[in-house]
């Protein structure tokens, strides 16, 4: 319902029949310079949740951005919080939940926002088509958490998905393309009402569909395909890509992109979709479902085989892939030098006997308190309030785990703040964990801005590096991709008030620390609904206030 240029949407999360009723959540569409207001009730009976708002940078409303412990309170079971915030700019965005991992338990949906009526796209398409992607485990949040909870030795990883999803839907037991793969798996069979009936696409002949692609997985990085149909990106992460052609294209957590397919295929034949993983030790049968141009039955799979799907160790690939998306011209650029670099070595290491993710030696702990609230009325005892370190030991070697125990790693929550407008380099430093080929794909998400991605390298990054970054045309983007043993360097203006979390996409490696806060202009913040900070030392802040007046 849009009333005075507010869109309202009532969520009732989440279990078992997922929000409102759907799974995946309801798809939000709204347009640019529409205020949302969404209000959450959380209907479950033991845990608190929140829903963070991908891609939107909440300007002027930092409370609105959906992280607990960080931005707000969780919303305690019978309780509902009304997000209000106003929508700056158009793309592809999702939402999904933002406290523990109750994303992995399919707390998730799309937000769509358009151009303002009169605006047009730099690209001309007849009509659009919405793709999320995500995994899918048969063990509980609950269980996955407790197992990443324990010691070293008793440490349970939550191993590969049991399926990959394509809105919602995805098969286990069976696969549509079993007749073309090897594994012992039957054809699925369906009469097409069911659960887990594949999501067909049905589309016209001769036509231009603009395909919106999001990625809301927990876990697996994926690949995703049509057949016979080729796919030209132009938009990513809600910001317009020089357009450039590919067959597949490389989606990590938290991403999304808009491509456009041309429906110029024979239309007496159905074409596979296909979403596979690319991850080392996964088996997860790929996610198939049909491209239909309804002049045939949908039930008729076709006759040659699905895309392949690439081998996890294919990095020269994925990295081709991730270079190729530059700035359409006219996006602005980044500013020609930063203020400050911030190096951040990514690596794992046993803290008093647990296995943790680590940031220049601090894991992630958050505290009980949400740090908007305690940096806002500078509550010295709700966290850790020392500056964290912003480089490692240069004798560092990323290719020896060893090397981790010179870290000295802890358990932390301070916060890196930023002067506001301060123009801030952060470069992502992938190193070796625990354990052989432990240096993995990492999807980093800011929230609160865009970054642009000036560069990539191999190995270890060190002065004279940021000589080769691009300035020229380098993506706006809010989510990007370290490569193993590499570097990642972006480059943002801290230009928003508010306190915004960085962090790994992946669910289990942000549970387990691997990921830092950063804060900006809290001191220009007004109209903190208390609400957001009814827990903790804020919310006792509150009651004592409102005792003593």
């Amino acid at each position: 319902m849009v009333c005075l240029g507010v869109v309202i949407v009532s969520f009732i999360s989440w279990r078992c029949k997922g929000i409102n009723g759907q799974f995946p959540g309801p798809t939000i569409r709204a347009e640019v310079g529409d205020t949302l207001h969404i209000a959450v009730t959380n209907k479950l009976f033991t845990e608190g949740i929140s829903i963070h708002w991908h891609g939107i940078r909440q300007f002027g409303t930092p409370w609105a951005d959906g992280t607990a412990s960080i931005s707000q309170c969780a919303i305690i079971p019978g309780e509902t919080f009304h997000y209000r915030f106003k929508l700056d700019k158009a793309g592809t965005f999702l939402y999904h939940g933002h406290n523990g991992m109750q994303r992995t338990g399919g707390l998730y949906g799309s937000l769509i926002v358009d151009l303002p009526k009169g605006q047009k796209e730099p690209f001309h398409y007849d009509d659009e088509i919405n793709i999320l992607l995500s995994d899918w485990w048969h063990k509980s949040v609950q269980d996955l958490e407790a197992g990443l909870s324990l010691d070293a030795e008793s440490f349970r990883w939550v191993y590969e998905p049991q399926s990959l999803l394509i809105n919602g839907r995805g098969q286990f037991g069976c696969s549509l393309g079993a007749n073309f793969i090897n594994h012992s798996l039957p054809v699925c069979h369906f009469k097409g009402d069911e659960e887990c009936a594949p999501y067909i696409v049905r589309v016209l002949p001769n036509k231009t569909y603009r395909m919106r692609i999001a990625s809301v997985a927990s876990l697996v990085s994926l690949n995703f395909a049509i057949s016979n149909h080729k796919m030209v990106v132009v938009e990513a992460d809600g910001n317009y890509v020089q357009p450039f052609t590919v067959d597949k294209i490389d989606i990590y957590s938290g991403e999304s992109y808009s491509v456009l397919i041309t429906t110029n295929q024979n239309p007496n034949q159905n074409y596979w979709i296909s979403s596979s993983h690319q991850d080392n030790n996964v088996s997860t049968t790929q996610a198939l479902t049909l491209l239909n141009y309804k002049r045939i039955s949908p039930s008729i799979l076709p006759s040659f085989p699905p895309p392949p799907t690439f081998p996890w160790y294919d990095f020269e690939g994925r990295k081709a892939f991730t270079k190729k998306i530059l700035a359409l011209k006219g996006t602005p650029q980044p500013p020609k030098y930063s203020q400050r670099r911030i190096v951040f070595l990514n690596t794992q290491d046993l803290i008093n006997g647990y296995i943790k993710f680590v940031l220049n030696g601090i894991s992630l702990s958050l505290p009980p308190t949400p740090y908007l609230g305690s940096i806002k009325f500078k509550l010295k005892n709700a966290f850790d309030w020392r500056a964290p370190p912003e480089n490692y030991p240069q004798d560092y070697d990323i290719d020896n785990e060893e090397t981790t125990k010179n870290l000295n790693s802890t358990l932390g929550n301070m916060v890196y703040m930023f002067p506001l407008n301060q123009v801030v380099d952060v470069v992502l430093q992938n190193a070796l964990g625990i354990g052989p080929n432990s240096s993995a794909f990492h999807p980093w998400h800011l929230h609160g801005h865009d970054f642009w991605v000036v560069g990539f390298g191999e190995g270890k990054f060190k002065d004279g590096d940021e000589k080769s970054f691009n300035l020229k045309n380098p993506p706006l983007k809010n989510t990007i991709v370290v490569f193993p043993y590499g570097w990642t360097a972006i480059r943002f203006r801290a230009d928003n008030p508010g306190v915004w979390a960085f962090h790994c996409h992946m669910e289990p490696h942000l549970h387990m620390g691997m990921g830092v806060v950063f804060a900006e202009g809290v001191q220009y913040v007004k109209g903190i609904p208390d609400q957001a900070l009814a827990c903790g030392l804020t919310g006792e802040m509150f009651v004592n206030k409102n005792t003593h007046s």
